[in-house]
């Protein structure tokens, strides 16, 4: 069982950038490979990137590439979302998710045991 709580979200204007955070507790952090999904408002929730247990492999959403960059310390069992270049259409809550299931590189929210509460992201124009 692992625990996680996001933050770094917050109300920032269009083309700037944030960064998320997300702490999980346990003792086996690097067992899992990290997520980060969105959800806006009125439409399902979507994948954003993830990153494998080593830190090694990362992949992103169509959306997101070359703006997100996703990172872990798995000393600090914390993984992280920097965002640049925001968008007004990036405005939805972020949720980051852990997956043990030691797939390749899990991009379906079924593919994730446990998820934070999210928090939230607004981007103004």
């Amino acid at each position: 069982q692992v625990q996680l709580v996001e933050s770094g979200g917050g109300l920032v204007q269009s083309g700037g950038s944030l960064r998320l955070s997300c702490a999980a507790s346990g003792r086996t952090f690097s067992t899992y490979d990290m997520g980060w999904f969105r959800q806006a408002p009125g439409k399902e929730r979507e994948f954003a990137a993830v990153i494998n247990r080593s830190g090694g492999l990362t992949m992103y959403a169509d959306s997101v590439q070359g703006r997100f960059t996703v990172s872990r310390d798995n000393a600090k069992n914390t993984v992280y979302l920097q965002m640049n270049n925001l968008k007004p259409e990036d405005t939805a809550v972020y949720f980051c998710a852990a997956s043990p299931r030691n797939l390749v590189v899990p991009r379906r929210g079924f593919e994730y045991d446990y998820w934070g509460q999210g928090t939230q992201v607004t981007v103004s124009s």
